[in-house]
């Protein structure tokens, strides 16, 4: 398995792994593929990684900013899906790890995601790799007339942001 930069030409590849985490009920409120415009319109353009075997892309990861003001510009939006044939290979930890290190060379201080309970996957990889929890947003959205609760998870840099 290699890791990369994401590039264009993977958005069919990007685009199927999403729509399997759409199809769970459990990954994002999201209810379909946006075009690769949109995507890349709301991604940040560092950070954006992709993990390869012999050509297969196995699992991608982004982030997004979570505000458009400039003391939040540290921050940014978790974003990891695994291709379900890879569940279970470490693909999440790498992109992860990678992602980690990615943010603090661009100077983000804190990654956030907001996890559907049910996603008890995403919830221990995210412990694994050194989230902690902070708290519930509950009946936060709805999906599908079903109002969902989100449970936040952030990582503050060790190296990144401390005085």
């Amino acid at each position: 398995m290699q890791i990369r930069e994401t590039q264009v030409t993977d958005w069919d590849s990007v685009a199927r792994i999403y729509a399997e985490g759409i199809a769970t009920g459990y990954a994002t409120f999201e209810k379909s593929i946006p075009t690769y415009e949109a995507w890349d319109s709301v991604h940040l353009k560092a950070c954006r990684i992709v993990v390869v075997d012999n050509n297969n892309i196995m699992g991608w990861a982004a982030l997004s900013p979570v505000s458009s003001r400039c003391v939040y510009g540290g921050v940014a939006e978790v974003s990891v899906y695994v291709a379900k044939e890879h569940f279970g290979k470490g693909v999440g930890k790498m992109l992860m790890h990678h992602l980690i290190l990615e943010s603090e060379k661009i100077g983000l201080w804190t990654l956030q995601s907001g996890i559907f309970p049910e996603n008890e996957a995403s919830i221990a990889l995210h412990n694994k790799v050194g989230f902690r929890y902070i708290g519930k947003r509950e009946q936060i959205g709805q999906l599908d007339g079903v109002w969902k609760d989100n449970l936040l998870f952030e990582r503050r840099s060790k190296t990144v942001g401390i005085d």
